[in-house]
């Protein structure tokens, strides 16, 4: 039953929600990581792995014709319990970043709102992703609402630069998911997400011009996406599911980014620890 809730969630790529909340509080403004930090973190997990979840639930119609060996077409667990244990993580999720908020300087209102945002669109991403154009920027603004709400969480006025952040994540999650859309299909994948996975590089350029360690994530963040990049246009590479869990890790390499620009160097390479912990996992449980 343990390794059915492991892929149910998908807890390979856990690690890329930590460097987020982590990121999300740093570019926030807040400093000083104590025990507020570890229960917002617990939080966003909790959203993630309901949203997995909720995933595996709204899609056992069609896993059962395309991914058969998927927990529960395969029988190991039912619908309806998915379904239950989805929605429960959602609430709890909700209610952890409130007390968090609660504990610490964050505006609680706000805090529960960004969360209770968050758990609205992973519910209409899953409802609604098969064939619809706009499912790119609807998990974009789920991967947002992670920053958000851990800015909100411990901080009554998040710094500006906790939004700009937010949406350069975006444009990574958009063209991301986009490519994403396409893992179980032969169609051809036009150039454009590319410019949108190559806005987090130019971000990360920009901000090195005076900052070394910021450059060398932004190197590695930028050979880690020539890298991806290659199972998708070399046709004796190619491999979509490959491309999309290896771009998936690099979401760390990005949170590693954000936080060296404000000098955190051991926090950004803490993210980088959760780029290769992502990485491990993805060895054992899939990614997608």
């Amino acid at each position: 039953m343990l390794l059915t809730f492991l892929r149910l969630g998908r807890v390979s790529n856990l690690p890329t929600v930590w460097s987020n909340t982590v990121a999300g509080a740093v570019l926030a403004g807040a400093t000083g990581f104590d025990a507020n930090w570890l229960w917002l973190i617990l939080a966003m997990t909790m959203a993630y792995i309901g949203g997995m979840f909720l995933n595996d639930a709204f899609d056992a119609g069609i896993d059962a014709i395309e991914r058969p060996e998927r927990p529960i077409p395969a029988g190991m667990i039912s619908a309806q319990s998915v379904f239950m244990i989805g929605f429960a993580l959602l609430l709890c999720s909700v209610v952890l970043a409130v007390l968090v908020a609660s504990r610490s300087a964050g505006l609680v209102q706000y805090a529960g709102a960004s969360t209770a945002a968050l758990s609205v669109c992973i519910v209409l991403y899953n409802v609604w992703h098969k064939e619809n154009p706009l499912s790119p920027i609807i998990m974009g603004l789920c991967r947002m609402l992670v920053y958000i709400s851990a800015g909100f969480a411990l901080l009554p006025q998040p710094s500006r630069f906790l939004f700009f952040g937010a949406l350069v994540t975006l444009s990574y999650l958009i063209g991301l998911t986009y490519i994403a859309k396409h893992e179980n299909k032969n169609s051809r994948i036009p150039p454009w997400p590319v410019a949108f996975l190559a806005l987090p590089v130019v971000f990360g350029l920009y901000e090195s011009m005076n900052n070394l360690p910021t450059l060398f994530f932004t190197v590695l963040l930028a050979a880690w996406l020539l890298y991806s990049i290659q199972f998708i246009i070399n046709p004796e590479k190619r491999n979509i599911p490959k491309a999309v869990v290896s771009m998936i890790a690099g979401i760390s390499l990005l949170d590693a980014i954000y936080i060296s620009t404000l000098g955190s160097t051991f926090l950004a390479l803490c993210a980088c620890a959760c780029f290769a912990l992502t990485l491990f996992f993805q060895r054992y449980i899939a990614g997608t």
